[in-house]
């Protein structure tokens, strides 16, 4: 397999690449904030229905607070990463062979070899690289032909990288 394409001096795409990547990162702090909110919620209405004091109310305010708060973190760093990284759009090319994935952007170089990588998840414009448990890098799909992407999506099946 040999997938070559070129990535444009876009402004707008190393910001969906923070975006894609920290929202990857960052999913666990939307589900504990879930978990944190609802125990508050429910807890909450428990002790106003049986009159448990207030001593116990402000642990409930408190579970609700940490939990919004905790949710409103992953859209609060990807805004941020997002408006951070705007202003470094730079060329850069993608070379993905049976061994290893190679990246530029500018002046920059590196890989991944396929050997490291534990999965491969998809959005409708990135294939999400993870090493280990860490989203590692994107492949913009977007920027491949479809030829291209139907190639590495069989690769990537034939090695057992995409979810069933």
């Amino acid at each position: 397999m040999q997938i070559r394409f070129d990535v444009p001096a876009d402004p707008g795409y190393p910001g969906r690449v923070a975006a894609v990547l920290s929202a990857a990162r960052l999913r666990k702090f939307t589900n504990i904030g879930a978990v944190l909110l609802a125990l508050g919620v429910v807890g909450l209405a428990a002790s106003r229905v049986a009159n448990f004091g207030t001593q116990l109310e402000q642990l409930y305010y408190a579970l609700i607070i940490g939990g919004g708060l905790s949710m409103l973190y992953a859209p609060w760093v990807r805004f941020k990463a997002k408006r951070r990284s705007d202003k470094y759009a730079v060329e850069g090319a993608y070379d993905i062979t049976d061994d290893n994935i190679n990246m530029r952007s500018g002046t920059e170089e590196g890989g991944i070899a396929w050997d490291g990588v534990s999965r491969v998840a998809e959005t409708p414009e990135f294939w999400i690289v993870y090493v280990g448990r860490i989203p590692a890098t994107v492949i913009p799909r977007s920027l491949m032909s479809p030829d291209q992407d139907e190639t590495l999506r069989a690769f990537m099946a034939r090695n057992g990288l995409l979810p069933v």
